[in-house]
This record gives structure tokens, sequence and C-alpha cells, in this order.
């Protein structure tokens, strides 16, 4: 939480106030309780008498109001009876007639004199109103508390973490090149004596690169950890306001009371938000306008430190590097900018060896299993799993955690959770059967590094009505053009295998083919793997690299080249397609035998898939095929 000093005493700053307000109380006490001077007490009467008084020649005189009716007799009913009395009037048209015929003086009342009461509050409650209303304002505007004035203000909070909720580099895996390069930040707000002797100049900025997941925001919560410096964390989108200018402020205000604290570190969460590109957006007004004035106003904090100010180093995270200002990246403001991707096999190890600490594991759970089995996963993925799995082992009441509950959870991950109450009818499940044992034989025969680890015709997620699960068997960065023609022909398997069968296609196929064809377009357009057109990339690198930035657009190209990228596109597929066709006819009979062991058994995994499939033949024509 942050923590806000005020300095000024209680008593100082609200002895005035409350004087003023006690003097105030008093004076409406004293106007509601003591009698109007200007106005004498008289005993109030009937009107009904007032009236036979009048009849009966008693009345000498009256003064009427709106409010009462006060008049004089001419002589009291007894010794020691007032003379002067009052009633409440009412709608009495002939009342003049009736005071003027029996001799009565009558005429309105005098106008009062106000009290000596009443006009001091008339001159002490406006301006008193004024001055506590303005007292509201300044106090809430430099309070903690969000006012109406404290737009202005920052609203970053400071972490200050306890001995339970602090994280350190120990509990950060699988990003050891990016531990590296903050471990030097930390111990550089440590002892910078050590650095500045030989005249070293530590980074004002570090920002930090990568896919969602993947711990950025939990490697900065590190460096706090470590560091025990003042860290002041708030989000991009938090300098954005409705009012221009007030972003701006907010930098300023984040900066000066992070200078206060230096040496400290400044976290800035989801950059992008005030730190994209200006190029192109001039014209451009309104929300625009004042996220452009927030990043001036952080290009300028942030080369504004002096050699003499103690150091305030700011780190920063986004999975959109390639949409921030240039002027933002240059040395000098964000001089590294650290990649933290997604972790390798040992770093998915250590990983799941950290949140595997966190829950009752049962005894020979393999743990590399997992990690072998969870390529690309991130972070944030792993510890969904292990948390996935935790809730699978309770929900079967189970006191630890199991094998099968780390697989189960792989496959929620990656298929999505399973809809047994979603009924097949005979023929779709003879289909969805035909359909995956197809892509399970194709993809046990293609080249890669990944083998067929189970196949269902339990309906899953949204949409998959049976799947067959691929786990790689060695960790690769790199794919042949083999690879990929390996990828795209088992992708086609399932809607070979309905070719086959049935001499008809369905449905199910629709997202293996949307696969396929950005397979391909990636070959042809990206990856320069066709002879036809050479190694040229017809595809813009547009979109985010960690956020999936969907298929790139096409370049500017002439008809008859688009026309060759479409001709050579359709000849992978189809040449996949082919390849799929001579595979599973030369293998007919082990699609049928197994297709009729899994309409059986729904699932097949583990050793009885792998005998299975061992029998499996590449025959001669589908090698020849390239």
């Amino acid at each position: 939480m942050p923590i806000r000093k005020d300095d000024t005493p209680p008593n100082r700053r609200f002895g005035i106030v409350n004087l003023v307000l006690i003097g105030f109380g008093v004076l409406l006490l004293v106007s509601s309780f003591l009698p109007n001077q200007g106005m004498q007490q008289v005993p109030r009467v009937p009107y009904s008498l007032f009236v036979s008084q009048v009849d009966d020649g008693e009345v000498r005189r009256a003064y009427i109001t709106q409010e009462q009716i006060r008049y004089e007799l001419k002589d009291p009913p007894a010794e020691g009876a007032p003379t002067v009395l009052a009633t409440t009037p009412i709608f009495d048209m002939d009342l003049p007639k009736r005071l003027e015929e029996h001799g009565v003086e009558f005429a309105a009342a005098p106008p009062q004199k106000p009290s000596f009461i009443t006009t001091a509050l008339s001159w002490v409650v406006p301006p008193l109103i004024f001055i506590l209303v303005l007292q509201f304002f300044a106090r809430r505007s430099m309070g903690g508390a969000q006012g109406a004035l404290s737009f202005t203000k920052s609203k970053a909070k400071v972490y200050v973490p306890d001995e339970e909720s602090r994280v350190t580099f120990a509990d950060v895996a699988g990003v050891d090149e990016a531990k590296q390069e903050l471990t030097e930040i930390v111990d550089f707000l440590k002892s910078p004596e050590r650095y500045t002797a030989i005249g070293a100049r530590i980074p004002k900025g570090v920002l930090l690169v990568g896919p969602p997941g993947t711990g950025k925001t939990l490697l900065s919560k590190a460096v706090a950890g470590e560091a025990e410096v003042p860290f002041f964390i708030i989000s991009g989108s938090e300098f954005v306001e409705l009012f221009v200018g007030a972003g701006a402020a907010r930098v300023r205000d984040l900066f000066e009371e992070a200078k206060k604290k230096a040496p400290c570190i400044i976290f800035i969460d989801e950059l992008d938000a005030i730190g994209k590109s200006r190029a192109g957006s001039m014209g451009v007004v309104g929300g625009n306008d004042e996220r452009e004035q927030t990043l001036n106003q952080l290009l300028t904090e942030m080369d504004g430190f002096s050699a003499k100010d103690k150091p305030v180093i700011v780190l920063a995270a986004t999975n959109q590097p390639e949409t921030l200002d240039a002027a933002l990246l240059r040395p000098g403001r964000f001089d590294r900018q650290v990649l933290v991707d997604r972790p390798d096999l040992s770093g998915r190890k250590t990983i799941l060896d950290i949140y595997a600490r966190k829950v009752k594991l049962a005894p020979g759970v393999d743990i590399d299993k997992i990690a072998q089995a969870t390529s690309g996963f991130a972070g944030a993925d792993l510890a969904n799993l292990v948390n996935e799995a935790a809730l699978l082992a309770a929900r079967a009441k189970r006191t630890a955690v199991e094998q099968g509950d780390l697989n189960e959870a792989i496959e929620r991950v990656v298929a999505g959770l399973e809809k047994k109450s979603r009924v097949l009818q005979p023929d779709e499940k003879k289909v969805v059967a035909y359909h995956e044992v197809g892509h399970a034989i194709v993809g046990h025969l293609m080249p890669g590094g990944s083998k067929v680890a189970k196949i269902s015709i339990v309906p899953r997620g949204m949409a998959a009505l049976g799947y067959t699960l691929q786990l790689p068997t060695e960790e690769r960065f790199l794919n042949s053009k083999e690879d990929l023609e390996g990828q795209i022909a088992t992708l086609l398997g399932g809607r070979s295998a309905e070719e086959i069968v049935f001499g008809a296609v369905t449905t199910g196929a629709a997202n293996d083919l949307q696969r396929a064809t950005d397979i391909a377009e990636q070959m042809v357009g990206t990856y320069g793997m066709s002879d036809v057109l050479g190694p040229l990339a017809y595809d813009k690198q547009g979109g985010s690299r960690f956020l999936g930035g969907g298929n790139n657009p096409r370049r500017v190209v002439s008809d008859a080249t688009a026309q060759a990228i479409d001709k050579e596109v359709r000849t992978l597929v189809d040449r996949a397609h082919d390849r799929a066709l001579a595979i599973l006819n030369h293998n007919r009979d082990l699609l049928e035998s197994i297709s009729q062991q899994i309409l059986d058994k729904e699932v097949i995994e583990g050793d009885d898939l792998k005998n299975l499939l061992a029998s499996s033949v590449m025959p001669e024509e589908a090698v020849a095929i390239v």
C-alpha cells in the first residue's frame, strides 16, 4: 500500500476551523431558542373570540399581518389581564368592513428590525461555507483520498513486501538470462559505489518484453524483494485521463515522489498504453493528444536525471514492443531490453518444481514427463496446470495429486473440458473415430519431433468432437520444409480417412483445413520454401510478435505473382493430401482395427496405442510424393 506522511500537526490544521464551527453552532442555538427581540410575545386566542370582541366593541386597534392579527382591547376584562392579544388570521374578506363598522383602528404591522443575531448570521454563514468548501477540496487533493482535485496526483502504489508476501529471484524460474540482467540492477542499487568508482553508468530504464504469462510482473516484484528499496508500481493506463494534461501531471508527480525516496525503482506495467509511437498521429485530437503529452513528459523525466541524483531506475513491461515510440527505446532512456520468453524444457521443469511444492504430490509423480509434454507453455500456464490438477484431485476426494491428474490437466488446457453430456449419434461417432485414427496413423509416420500419445472421441471444449494428442519428444526451435509438410499431411489425415471410408467429407475438418492452409501460406510467403517463387518474403511482418497478430498481409505484388503464390499454396496442400491418402490406403486394415477399438473404448493411449501404431508402414508411393 502507498504510505503518505503529512507533517502538519492536527491541532494546528483544524483548530481555527473547529472554533469557527463551534461559534456557528452557538449562533444557531441562540437564534433558535431565544425569543425574537423585534416582536413582543403576546397571548394567542381563537379567531372566533377576536370576531366576538370586535362585534361587542371591545377592540380599540388591530395590526394585521399574514402570520397573525395583534389587537389591543379598550378595557381589560379583569384586573391584571393582558390588553394586547393575538390570533391566527383566516381567509375572511369581510374583516376590514367589520372592523370599520365597529370603529376599530386597523393597519398593517410595522416592519420588524432584524435582531443582532440574524444580522451576524447573514454576514458569517456565507463566507464560512465558502472557506469550508475550499478547505475540504484542499485536504482531499493533498491526502490519499481520490478527490475532485486529485486527478493530477500519481496513482502509483508503493510496494512494501513483508516476509510472507516477499518475492525473490528464487521464486522465478525459466528466465535465467533475464534474472541475470536484473540481478545487476539490484546489485547497483545496493552498492552503487562499486560501479561509479570506475566510471560506469547504470541503465536508467529496463524494458521487459515477452508473451503474456511469462512472468514479467513477477520478475519486477522479485527485483523489489531482492533490492529492499522503495518500489513504485503503476499501470500505463492509470496515467491517461479524460482531462488533457492530467497524465503529464501524474508523471511529474510520480517522479517527484520517486526522487524523494531514491534510490528506488519505478515499475510501469503495460507501457504500450502510453508509449505507442507518435508517427502518423498528427492532427488527431482528444484522447490522443492526452496520451502524447503524457509520453512527452515521460521522455523528459527519464532524460532529466542528473549525475548527482540518487538512482531512480524505471522498469517497464510490454508485450507489444514494436508499437513503442523510437524516442522511448533509445539508449539513455530504456537502455536495455530484456526478453522474457516462454521457458525451455529445463525451465519448465524448474517452474513445475516450484509450484509442485505448494501442493501435495503422490509418490511416483514424474515431473520430467509433465515438463516434456508442455512444450510452448508459459509460466502462468504451468501454474494453472498444477492448480487444475490439484482441483481434480480434490474433486475426486484424493489426498494427493497423482500423475493422472496432471495428465488430465494438460488435456484440459490444450483441448478443453470433457463434454460427456454431449451425446453423439452412432453415425457421427463412427465418423469421428475414423477421423481421429486417420490423424494418428499419418502423424505417427510423418517426420518431426512429436509422437501420438492419445486418441479420444470424447467431446472436449466448445467444438472438438474428438482429438488426437501429440506430444513433443524433444525441444525443437527450427522446422525444416519436410517437417512442415508432415504437419500439413497430419492435419489432412482426418479428412482423408473420411474420404476413404465414407466416400464423403464432413464439417469436422474445418479447423484442420484452416491450420493446414496457414502453414502452407507461411511456407510460401514468409519462409521462402517455394522452388518456383524463390527465397523471397511476400508477407509483411505486421502485428505483434508476442500476441499473435494473425495472418500477415501480403505485400503489394503483381497479379501474376499473386496467382503464383496461390498456386504454390494449393500445390503444397494437395501434395500433403495425396500423401495422407496414400498412407491410409496402404494401412487400411490398421485404420479399421484401431477405429473399431476406439468405438468400444472411446480412449486409447499409452502402450496400447504405441503397440497398435507400431505396425503402420510408410508406403513407397507416399515417400515418392515430394
